[in-house]
């Protein structure tokens, strides 16, 4: 099941709606003031979720009035992001797939929040991208692969065709990513070790071929898909 998640930071009405319109999710969650951008581009949430305190009050008690949607109310003083209120949700309602918007914008502590929200999905087997109209973050799927030792080597392959950008940029979660092998990008590397105080040694790289192949022995890698204007 794919869900839709949108929360209250920056909403580029043009991106999510070709977003949304692509992924055809089977579920959309409003988390607080990402239930105004639903409001004003006729979106019907199946779940409103949030303390409410950054959205217009009359937009919810238009949808409280009207009784046909589920609505959870929080306290403004707790222990999770409305964000991660709308993650449990979508992992509670049987997502297999989930697509964050508004979660990047000014606001740089809850984009690191969000960013780090990923493992979280990814330990659960669950597939989480953030997407705006610059970015597409997300850890990739691990897929194993034979490259000559006893232990296989993971994998991900992104086609040219099918990038979100020009430029595709790795970091490491959580420790150190070792083995890390790149194929069919400008910037090949062999066998190299990642970890975290590298700087932009992995950031910028292209994909040159049809397709960029990474591969690593152990470690959480994040992948940026990233470009400088639509």
């Amino acid at each position: 099941m794919k869900a839709v998640i949108l929360s209250g930071g920056r909403l580029e009405r043009e991106t999510v709606l070709e977003q949304i319109g692509a992924i055809k999710p089977d579920c959309i969650i409003a988390a607080d003031k990402g239930l105004e951008f639903c409001y004003n581009e006729g979106i019907r949430p199946d779940h409103i979720v949030g303390d409410f305190d950054s959205l217009n009050p009359e937009i919810i008690e238009w949808y409280r009035c009207e009784g046909k949607i589920p609505i959870d109310t929080y306290h403004p003083e707790k222990d999770m992001t409305d964000t991660d209120i709308a993650m449990e949700k979508a992992v509670h309602l049987g997502a297999d797939a989930i697509y964050l918007f508004g979660v990047t914008g000014t606001r740089l502590d809850h984009t690191l929040s969000n960013i780090f929200n990923l493992y979280k999905l990814h330990a659960q087997g669950i597939r989480g991208e953030i997407i705006d109209a610059h970015n597409r973050i997300y850890i990739p799927t691990e897929k194993n692969c034979p490259d000559g030792t006893a232990r296989p080597a993971r994998q991900a392959v992104i086609k040219k065709s099918q990038q979100y950008g020009r430029f595709v940029s790795l970091f490491p979660l959580r420790g150190t990513v070792t083995g890390l092998t790149l194929t069919g990008f400008k910037y090949p590397v062999q066998d190299a070790d990642m970890v975290q105080g590298d700087g932009g040694l992995f950031a910028s790289n292209e994909i040159t071929a049809e397709e960029g192949v990474i591969r690593w022995k152990n470690g959480t890698l994040i992948v940026m898909e990233t470009r400088d204007r639509i």
